[in-house]
């Protein structure tokens, strides 16, 4: 278990989602996204891989939208929460993942996860019920990869020769159990937006996850807790809501159809099952701070998902998250540390963060 302190880190995660009348634009508009929280000073911009349509849209192909967002920002990180490993040929994404973390500049993170859906494995003549034997399959071969170790073949290793991948690596777990899989394998921690099949809230149910997971991890390096949570600011709830309240109903319901949510929540109840913070800047602040997860988090991952807002509201969102949301919870841009550290000589001078 690590000590001391860590800077939290700022990220947002988008689903790729529109409204489903023109991909082209949902596409542009989420790039959009990366250019405004690279301008920002949001330090990871992740995105989630699903090849099943979620309602209005749902990104495929992660690694080629994360180049184009390469050639487009200067410094945010990149990342996939998650790439659904047990769909993918694992030599094969290690040479994406290492040509995008190239293209980048070395700001590639990789998170990883087992995915959710029957139809998508079906489709890529996968065997649903070894979901989890699949991923541990496939994530030994990958971090192989992309530690430029021979993988499949003598002689054969991937080009371009990747990075340092050895403290970039992410798991998304369901579970204490696969929590300390993940410790045990050296993978940093995902938690979902929300837990689902559970009454108790979200944070509730996610802490003994992330302690166990601390309790599990032995590496030299220290571990990281990416904290997902549907975070949107606006004027006032009321503001809010209006942007949010029917998409979050509607998939609410659609969640019920199977058994992960109760039958006929209404959009009160359907907020709460999907643990949003939303409203007046202060009052997501007040909530935040009372979120049973986020002492031990060091990446706080806001996404406004399954909401999809207007993208002039999305993008005033993000800019409140960032100038008032994250720095009341402890957050700075790491380029103003950088340049409080370049006029600040005292050796006692140290960035806020949260205890892990």
């Amino acid at each position: 278990m690590t000590s001391g302190t860590q800077r939290l880190r700022l990220g947002f995660l988008t689903h790729v989602q529109g409204r489903g009348d023109d991909p082209g634009r949902t596409y542009r508009n989420a790039q959009e996204l990366f250019v405004a929280a690279d301008e920002l000073g949001f330090d990871v911009g992740w995105v989630a891989q699903h090849h099943v349509a979620l309602g209005g849209g749902g990104l495929s192909s992660p690694w080629t939208f994360l180049a184009h967002a390469a050639a487009r920002t200067r410094r945010i990180r990149l990342g996939t929460a998650v790439t659904v490993l047990p769909l993918e040929d694992p030599v094969r994404l290690a040479e994406d993942v290492s040509s995008v973390d190239a293209l980048s500049g070395g700001r590639v993170e990789i998170g990883v996860g087992s995915g959710s859906g029957e139809v998508e494995y079906a489709a890529f003549g996968k065997d649903y019920a070894r979901r989890r034997e699949l991923t541990s399959e496939n994530l030994g071969v990958l971090r192989s990869a992309l530690a430029n170790r021979e993988v499949r073949t003598p002689g054969f290793r991937i080009q371009p020769a990747a990075g340092d991948f050895g403290d970039r690596i992410w798991q998304g777990v369901f579970s204490a159990e696969g929590a300390r899989h993940a410790a045990a394998g050296g993978s940093h921690l995902l938690l979902n937006r929300a837990a689902y099949g559970y009454d108790a809230s979200t944070d509730e149910v996610q802490r003994p996850w992330a302690d166990a997971y601390l309790d599990a991890w032995d590496r030299p390096h220290r571990p990281r807790i990416g904290l997902s949570r549907f975070v949107f600011p606006a004027a006032d709830k009321r503001t809010a809501l209006r942007q949010i309240g029917d998409d979050v109903h509607r998939a609410a319901l659609r969640m019920a159809e199977s058994g992960a949510f109760p039958k006929g929540l209404d959009t009160d109840e359907a907020l709460r099952r999907f643990h949003a913070f939303h409203g007046h800047p202060d009052e997501i602040v007040e909530a935040l701070l009372r979120e049973k997860v986020l002492p031990v988090a060091t990446d706080l991952i806001t996404q406004f998902n399954p909401a999809v807002p207007d993208h002039d509201a999305t993008l005033r969102a993000l800019e409140l998250i960032a100038t008032q949301v994250a720095p009341a919870l402890g957050w700075k841009p790491e380029a103003a540390i950088a340049h409080s550290h370049s006029t600040d000589t005292s050796p006692d001078t140290a960035p806020a963060g949260v205890r892990a």
